[in-house]
């Protein structure tokens, strides 16, 4: 029956033009549709060595990298490149909500959206937070407010009893309200790597995914009538246990219960399609979970509802030549900069309701 209704939604997005923010003609005023998208932006970092601990030592013009205002400059113009091709037919104005990743400080991201390329989008940050990490690395979350307005922002942290010496990014949690109609949640994520080896280090990020589920259930019990969505470079794929188990995401809607989470992007890895590739195979770290909310509505008018999910894997991403044709074009590879982008592709959901 869920399956049915997907159905359905994808056959009224092909019969009605989906109008994204601004419908223009009596057709596209019957549905309105908002992206909200993911972004790992790859060790954004600024040039001054502002960390203590020396942390950011690399991403200095005397660090090994040799990262000055030249780099940092183009850094900044190829992401917002990058962001500026968010947008879809549908969302003509860009998605409604990004998050981030691998991020230094507030500085870089508001650095970032003041770029020309997405300075007309007039995109905010929501209250930022320093994590723990020992790189020195954030998460984060910009948004339209045009389209989206915070009404809270929590931050959680990380503690496994057997590792109290763990230092990673913690779990942002936004909430407000999309579209002027539904409110959701937003969990942005950047769980510990896969550094020691992927069986070795599993538990810190079934640990992150219990962290994150509990997170999403305690929203869901203060807020009954909304949504969430779990997003973020999660350095697992859907099938791995911390997004399966621990966080309990299902690979297909007819497997979500009440409550529970749906991972539209399982079924794109198992057609091939990763957001970033490793000794000639690809992952799909970067995915945007969604729960029940989204796609359990019988009537499919009342509330946002999923539309697609996509992993945006554009051609100018991708690096041409050599052994890494066709993966993504990273800043720095073998220590040699690249001038590209990141080590991972964007990844976008698109949500749709009907219009009042």
């Amino acid at each position: 029956m869920k399956k049915i209704l997907l159905l359905s939604v994808l056959a009224l997005a092909a019969t009605f033009a989906i109008s994204a923010q601004e419908p223009t003609t009596e057709a596209k005023k019957q549905y309105k549709a908002y992206g909200v998208a993911f972004y790992n932006l790859e060790n954004l970092f600024d040039t001054i060595a502002n960390n203590p601990l020396e942390r950011d030592l690399e991403f200095t013009p005397r660090g090994a990298r040799g990262w000055d205002t030249h780099k940092y400059s183009c850094k900044l113009h190829n992401l917002a490149r990058a962001i500026s091709n968010f947008k879809t037919d549908l969302t003509p104005n860009g998605p409604a909500i990004i998050g981030i990743s691998e991020i230094e400080n507030r500085t870089v991201v508001q650095d970032l959206i003041n770029q020309p390329e997405l300075k007309d989008w007039h995109l905010q940050i929501a209250e930022y937070h320093d994590s723990p990490d020992r790189r020195g690395v954030d998460v984060g979350l910009i948004y339209n407010p045009r389209y989206f307005r915070v009404l809270s922002v929590n931050n959680h942290t990380l503690f496994i009893e057997s590792n109290p010496d763990l230092r990673t990014r913690d779990q942002m949690c936004v909430t407000g309200v999309l579209g002027g109609t539904d409110t959701i949640s937003v969990i942005v994520n950047h769980w510990p790597s896969r550094l020691g080896g992927e069986e070795q280090s599993s538990y810190l990020r079934e640990a992150a995914g219990a962290l994150s589920r509990h997170i999403a259930d305690s929203v869901m019990r203060l807020y009954p009538n909304s949504g969430v969505i779990m997003m973020g470079d999660l350095n697992d794929d859907p099938q791995n246990k911390s997004c399966a188990v621990a966080f309990g995401a299902r690979r297909s809607i007819e497997e979500v219960e009440q409550g529970g989470f749906y991972n539209p992007f399982w079924k794109m890895l198992d057609r091939g399609i990763g957001t970033l590739a490793y000794r000639g195979g690809w992952n799909l770290f970067d995915q945007i979970i969604v729960s029940d909310y989204f796609i359990n509505d019988p009537t499919r008018t009342k509330r946002l509802q999923l539309l697609k999910p996509i992993v945006m894997n554009f051609d100018f991403l991708k690096d041409s030549e050599g052994q890494r044709a066709g993966y993504p074009l990273r800043t720095h590879s073998g220590g040699v900069w690249m001038n590209g982008y990141s080590d991972h592709f964007p990844t976008q959901i698109l949500l749709v309701r009907e219009a009042k």
